[in-house]
Parts: structure tokens; C-alpha cells; sequence
């Protein structure tokens, strides 16, 4: 069976109505988010355990200017929708949403997924939108981070390989 991976790309008001229907046959929905800029084996491994959590998984990830104004000038690397687009292709993500803002809170609130997940690098207090989660019953998680697999890291190697001149705060 061929499924076009774009399908899975929604809009929040798209995204709002298909986990309402979801949810009313009972399924669990699992929900996560994070820049994605470049797609590394701590990304997949990541995914694959938060699907784990629950029957549906859905990933929201930071739009280019929400990237840009958390982590640089030099960020993103590739445009958000090449980044939802790869991640769309793995099997263990059901559905990608875009936001604009710096953090996931209104996409919580608007969607108030069963589980909440984030990477081992987050304290559970730290979590966005974690308190909404909770107070609708739901649960938030962290899954621990592999480390030494991380966008960042995986840019300073490239520059290393490759004798580029970056300032280190530019990556």
C-alpha cells in the first residue's frame, strides 16, 4: 500500500479535528516537538520510543522564523517544510503540524494530547505546556537523549571535517 507522505502534514485546525475524532474511538495520542533542523539517528530514536507511549503520534515543529529566533541567524539549515516532509516519511510519525511561535503551548491547548513527551535534556518542569496536559489527566514524559547525537554537534563535525571558518556561537 503507497501512502503520500505529505498527508500527514497539517494544519493545527486540520490537526484539531482529526485527533477529536481519534480520540473519540479511544485512541491514546502522544505528542512531541522540537526544531528537527537536521535529522539524526537521536531524532528517530527519539520518535520511535515516543510512539511507544501511545497509538498516535504527533509532532509539531518550529517554522523558520521560530527556529531562527531560538537559535540563530544561521538556523534553520533547511526550511520547515523539507523538515516535515522527512519527517513525515517515518513510519512511527503519524502527523506533523508547524507552529510559529517559540514554544508548543497553543498547539497543547488547542489539541491537549494524552502524553507530552520531550528529550532527557528537559526537566519535567521545564516542559511546555505540561500543565495543561496534566490538568486535562494526561501524562508528560521525557525520554532520555542519546548522547552525542545532536544537530549541533552534528554541524560542528561537519565544520571540523571540512577546516571551515565558523565562530562556534553561529551553529
Amino acid at each position: 500500500m503507497k501512502t503520500n507522505c505529505s498527508n500527514k502534514i497539517k494544519t493545527i485546525d486540520e490537526l484539531k479535528d482529526i485527533i477529536s475524532n481519534l480520540k473519540i474511538q479511544g485512541k491514546k495520542i502522544v505528542f512531541t516537538n522540537g526544531c528537527f533542523d537536521l535529522l539524526h539517528l537521536g531524532h528517530v530514536k527519539y520518535l520511535h520510543e515516543a510512539k511507544n507511549y501511545g497509538d498516535i503520534l504527533v509532532v509539531a515543529i518550529n517554522s523558520d522564523a521560530s527556529v531562527k529566533a531560538i537559535k540563530g541567524n544561521t538556523r534553520p539549515l533547511l526550511p520547515a517544510e523539507d523538515r516535515a516532509q522527512i519527517l513525515s516519511a517515518l513510519m512511527c510519525v503519524d502527523y506533523v503540524v508547524i507552529f510559529d511561535e517559540l514554544d508548543p503551548v497553543r498547539v497543547i491547548s488547542e489539541l491537549v494530547p494524552n502524553v507530552l513527551i520531550k528529550g532527557g535534556d528537559y526537566q519535567l518542569n521545564e516542559i511546555k505546556g505540561r500543565e495543561i496536559v496534566v490538568s486535562a489527566g494526561g501524562q508528560v514524559l521525557t525520554i532520555p537523549e542519546i548522547k552525542g547525537k545532536s544537530t549541533t554537534k552534528l554541524i560542528q563535525t561537519i565544520v571540523e571535517k571540512y577546516n571551515l571558518e565558523v565562530k562556534k556561537d553561529e551553529y
